[in-house]
């Protein structure tokens, strides 16, 4: 066999794979699922400047695949962004990846790709399998000159980078070119699975408390971790006999800090997104999504929103889901502590304490939602329900301590996700 047919030969057979995965035979169903196994929210144009390196971004898929395709997007970047090659491969700790396992991705056959500002590409299906909560390393070399990057800000998890200047080493297994870390991920927006026997991907959509504030940095101990954990050894139990299986569901993390439902008469300002207006980039566009957990609302009342501008914008939002076929689960808003008002914080008091339970009593009687998850009666102190149990308080009175989280994700009855 000479060395040009075996070349072609390659050539056809990796078309041949993608093609398997990406496009049924004509008047047939398609034999695969995509689902989306992991996500993140781009909030702001990083500060960072990268010329001529390459990132190393980690992401931990929660369900299984047969095959993985990866979504890039430069939201808040307002030039374009050249990526000379890309990889993705399986982490073993740090920036080392498993030997053998990296491999590179293509875009459109392409294995170069730019990404426009505001815009959003995602990578060929590319065959390589995948465990539930395995990290994924994906390389990029960033060709440009002082480019700043789309991010997600608080991943609460570390990932790397080379040094400018140091070039393409996407392909590179070793941790040896990423010496620099960073806790934002940048461009990275999803990952996608075939995942033939997952029934869908349930998306966590909030703020802060979603996001992971006051977690533990690389301990994946946010509560839709925690829930995402519960599925997998709940479903590895059914797999056993030991109870009912309706097969294991992805879960996402699309929560950022200080996020907001709406907009409207808030002061200050929201510093990011609202949900009303994200939810189409950080939900709707996502794959196989059969659930959402609406988890949102403290922030508009600290800047000012009235219980009926929350509950309005609220309702909006679940009625954009159920019009997709998505069911919706609410969760009540937990306890704020008293916090006076600065110059850049406009604090918590006893009337926005009233709103917050005006709210939250609607969530429970009224809401069209789906089913609701009471996180607030999970965290409050049963000697002062507006406050946080003090274990469960990470120390500013707003967020969750890990022990807290670990509670919210446990109390979180399995069955939401298994009812149709």
């Amino acid at each position: 066999m000479t060395r040009r047919f075996r070349q072609t030969s390659a050539v056809v057979i990796v078309l041949l794979g993608v093609l398997h995965f990406s496009v049924p035979t004509t008047g047939q169903q398609p034999s695969t699922r995509w689902v989306t196994a992991w996500s993140t929210s781009q909030q702001v144009l990083g500060e960072d400047r990268i010329s001529n390196a390459t990132v190393r971004m980690l992401a931990r898929v929660t369900v299984p695949g047969e095959a993985i395709r990866v979504r890039l997007d430069n939201t808040f970047g307002t030039e374009p962004v050249a990526i000379g090659r890309a990889f993705v491969g399986y982490r073993v700790r740090g920036a080392l990846l498993a030997a053998g396992s990296n491999r590179p991705l293509t875009f459109g056959g392409a294995t170069e790709v730019t990404l426009p500002p505001g815009g959003t590409v995602s990578s060929d299906p590319l065959p390589i399998a995948v465990r539930a909560q395995q990290d994924l390393a994906v390389s990029l070399h960033v060709r440009g000159s002082t480019v700043r990057p789309s991010q997600h800000t608080n991943a609460a998890v570390t990932s790397y980078r080379s040094v400018d200047g140091s070039g393409d080493v996407a392909a590179d297994e070793s941790a040896g070119p990423f010496g620099t870390t960073t806790t934002a991920t940048w461009w990275l927006k999803a990952i996608d699975v075939v995942s033939p026997s997952s029934p869908g991907t349930i998306v966590a959509f909030g703020d802060s408390i979603t996001d992971g504030t006051c977690s533990t940095l690389d301990a994946h101990d946010r509560w839709e971790n925690v829930l995402s954990l519960r599925l997998g050894l709940d479903h590895d139990a059914a797999q056993k006999g030991r109870g009912t299986d309706g097969g294991l569901k992805a879960v996402i993390n699309e929560g950022i800090g200080g996020n907001t439902v709406t907009r409207e008469g808030l002061s200050p300002p929201p510093d990011s997104t609202p949900g009303l207006e994200r939810l189409d980039r950080d939900v709707l566009s996502h794959h196989g999504v059969s659930d959402v957990v609406l988890f949102m609302g403290t922030n508009d009342i600290r800047r000012g929103a009235t219980a009926a501008s929350v509950i309005e914008g609220t309702a909006e939002i679940v009625k954009r889901v159920k019009a997709k076929g998505i069911r919706i689960v609410g969760a009540t808003i937990i306890p704020r502590h008293n916090v006076a008002p600065t110059a850049t914080n406009s604090g918590w008091n006893p009337d926005k304490t009233r709103i917050r339970n005006e709210v939250n009593q609607w969530i429970r009687t009224k809401a069209p939602f789906d089913d609701v998850i009471d996180f607030d009666r999970v965290v409050r102190d049963p000697a002062n329900p507006d406050l946080l149990v003090p274990a469960f308080n990470c120390g500013d009175g707003i967020h969750p301590s890990p022990l807290g989280y670990y509670e919210m994700g446990r109390s979180i009855d399995l069955g939401l996700f298994r009812r149709k």
